[in-house]
């Protein structure tokens, strides 16, 4: 097996993800294990994450430096290699920031970088620390025209480090330098491909045997939440509910695509709360992002229960939670909070409900690869995801019926332009932002001032990062007319091309 210590890193996770893909057994420890803990644990591997703490911070989470003397290959990343020079005598310092894509070069061979047939190659940098000064007997093999220790190694004691993050999807080589890290702590590649009927198994386990009507689902006709309850419906039938909550918030025609999903696949009539008077009164006048989570949270949990009434046997509160929502909600202990998930953070501490999370271990594509092994169609599985708390997060500043209405008409635009030139399916996910920042234009010679849209439109695979969508000039342009001309009050359209990081994927 390989430990991970976490640090904090948002990908801790993915690292277990892509080390438990190449066939290994894993498993994540916190930093503050005792070093005999993991040493009874005899792993043959381990690799420390990246975290948001510099290492010279007060309470920066560390580990014993023993832990280099057991005579097991140590990987560290990031953060991790950082920790790893400081405590191995080192020298680390607040050095050029990188945040996002970087182009490095192999400067020497080594078995971490075997395999890699480019000189120069294209990794995902998140950090503003380096390391100027390397421990004893440690080499470069990997450098930046900033960085000069992008990639070292260790070879006679098999302690290595990159200060790239080779888990993301957008770091090429990154599963190549991770295979060769399992093979020098001398275990075999057998790549597992993830399976359906166990997650369905799982699920089946937690829920006690009967009749009776036992969960209810929270759905939005999303990919997440109907892979969540296909797997729920798979494991114990029609012993659940599924709930749709108008709130007025989501993509027009959400409601109807809702009752074809459930009535054609499932067969079953979804009950369709409507809600959308009672969501927009109480986020009337509230402009802060976290606010507006929190206050969705709890009015999703809250129609719930009143659905419950109806439905006096129910136990479990079904939710398409991935494991990129867990994360970024602050999930584990040193982890920094990137933003609120209202189907995390917006939870009561006093629930009626248990949870079911069927997701809460994946990421986004492996929900897609869920879905489809469940026999989910191509429509539902290959929609674009959609925010939770849907056009409130892409609003900033105060909602309003007004504003509401122009989001999305501006958002209806973005979809069928992408539809119309072939698009939809080759982004993962696009969308526009209503600033509330406001711009003059000009309209019929007159001079007016009018809200700014800004266009987020982006590739990725995991969620955990992303890079912009270099979308053709005649594509952006047909967007920013329409939304000009067709949505009232707006005055310019702007594209974001930021990555992720240093950018999250929604503005709020």
């Amino acid at each position: 097996m390989i430990i991970i210590i976490d640090f904090g890193s948002q990908t801790t996770h993915l690292i277990k993800r892509r080390v438990r893909d190449l066939g290994i057994t894993v498993e994540i420890v916190d930093a503050d294990s005792d070093i005999q803990f993991i040493k009874d644990k005899n792993p043959q591997g381990i690799i420390l994450s990246g975290g948001p703490s510099s290492v010279y911070s007060e309470n920066a989470p560390s580990i014993d430096a023993t832990l280099f003397s057991l005579h097991v290959p140590v990987l560290g990343i990031c953060y991790g290699w950082q920790l790893t020079a400081k405590l191995l005598g080192g020298e680390v310092v607040a050095g050029h920031k990188e945040y996002g894509p970087t182009t490095v070069t192999v400067v020497a061979t080594d078995p971490l970088v075997k395999g890699i047939d480019k000189k120069e190659f294209s990794v995902w940098m998140s950090h503003g620390d380096e390391v100027v000064t390397l421990p004893q007997g440690f080499d470069y093999t990997i450098s930046t025209p900033s960085v000069q220790a992008a990639g070292v190694s260790n070879p006679s004691t098999k302690v290595y480090g990159v200060q790239f993050h080779p888990e993301l999807d957008h770091t090429e080589f990154g599963t190549q330098l991770l295979q060769n890290f399992i093979e020098i702590c001398g275990l075999t590649i057998n790549p597992k491909k993830i399976d359906a009927a166990e997650v369905v198994a799982e699920i089946k386990a937690q829920v006690p045997a009967g009749n009776d009507v036992i969960a209810i689902a929270a759905v939005s006709g999303g990919v997440d939440s109907s892979v969540a309850s296909a797997i729920v419906a798979k494991a114990i039938g029609k012993r659940f509910v599924p709930v749709y909550c108008d709130n007025g918030l989501m993509r027009p025609g959400t409601t109807e695509q809702v009752k074809k999903v459930f009535a054609d696949i499932f067969g079953v009539e979804p009950l369709i709360v409507d809600c959308k008077k009672i969501f927009l009164d109480a986020l009337a006048g509230v402009s802060d992002p976290d606010e507006k989570r929190k206050i969705i949270g709890k009015l999703y949990i809250e129609e719930f229960e009143k659905v419950l009434k109806n439905y006096p046997t129910v136990k479990f509160l079904v939710q398409g939670t991935l494991y990129s929502d867990f994360i970024e909600s602050s999930g584990t202990k040193h982890a920094s909070q990137i933003r609120r998930h209202h189907n995390v953070a917006g939870l009561p501490e006093q629930m009626k409900m248990k949870l079911l999370e069927p997701l809460k271990q994946y990421y986004k594509d492996e929900c897609r690869e869920l879905g489809k092994q469940l026999g989910l169609p191509k429509e539902v599985l290959q929609q674009q995801p959609f925010p939770g708390p849907g056009q409130a997060i892409r609003i900033l500043g105060e909602i309003t019926a007004e504003r509401l209405a122009l989001q999305q008409q501006a958002d209806t635009i973005v979809y069928e332009v992408l539809q119309e030139t072939g698009w939809y399916e080759k982004v993962f996910q696009s969308f526009p932002v209503m600033t509330g920042i406001q711009s003059t234009g000009v309209k019929g010679d007159f001079r007016f001032t009018g809200e700014v849209v800004a266009l987020r439109i982006y590739d990725s695979n995991d969620i955990m990062s992303a890079g912009w969508t270099h979308l053709p000039y005649d594509v952006l342009q047909k967007m920013s007319t329409r939304i000009v001309n067709e949505v009232p009050q707006v005055s310019r359209v702007v594209y974001d091309i930021t990555t992720k990081p240093p950018a999250t994927m929604e503005w709020e």
